[in-house]
């Protein structure tokens, strides 16, 4: 099989997380990038998951175009692709599987390694869809209290996220109870 990212998107909530170990469990043969990130590391955290960086060189690595794309989390902290973690992957011939935001998506697809024809690069979306917008809404709140100003920001980002489900190439509706149906979905749209 030749090398591709395949990036998976879906709001808070849909289930991404537990998609994603579950592909980790039964796929070791696809590759899980690290991001970079300005966050201090948490205690008992390794470097398994983050390339920790300051701000200075998370500034040097967006100069010399070796972040794919990046976000600001919660006001500060930056989290980013980098090139590394990706390019030579898929150049070994590998599936690199990537869990972003849409705003990361829309950067993504924008970038020359996979915007243009030529560039070699291949590029698959899945999007994660609930069932419906209130199964997503009870997943949020049953996670933990949550105030009712926060919980309409969150639905309102989520409309936006939804409203991005129809650009990716893939669309797989994670049903309440059929984790394992949605897993198998993933897999058969990744390994064709």
């Amino acid at each position: 099989m030749a090398g591709k990212l395949v990036l998976i998107i879906g709001s808070s909530g849909v289930g991404k997380s537990v998609i994603l170990q579950a592909l980790k469990e039964r796929n070791p043969q696809l590759h899980f990038p690290k991001s970079a990130t300005t966050r201090d590391k948490r205690e008992g955290e390794g470097d398994d998951l983050y390339h920790f960086v300051s701000d200075e060189s998370f500034d040097d690595l967006i100069e010399k175009g070796e972040v794919l794309e990046y976000a600001v989390v919660h006001g500060k902290e930056r989290y980013g692709t980098l090139v590394e973690e990706i390019i030579p992957a898929i150049d070994e011939g590998k599936v690199v599987v990537r869990e972003v935001d849409v705003q990361g998506f829309d950067s993504i697809r924008k970038h020359k390694f996979f915007r243009e024809e030529d560039s070699g690069y291949e590029l698959q979306s899945i999007f994660i869809l609930p069932e419906s917008k209130a199964q997503l809404i009870a997943h949020i709140t049953d996670r933990a209290p949550i105030a009712e100003e926060e919980l309409n920001r969150r639905i309102a980002s989520m409309e936006n996220e939804l409203d991005h489900a129809p650009d990716c190439d893939v669309q797989v509706i994670n049903k309440e109870g059929k984790l394992d149906e949605s897993i198998e979905e993933v897999e058969k749209a990744i390994f064709g």
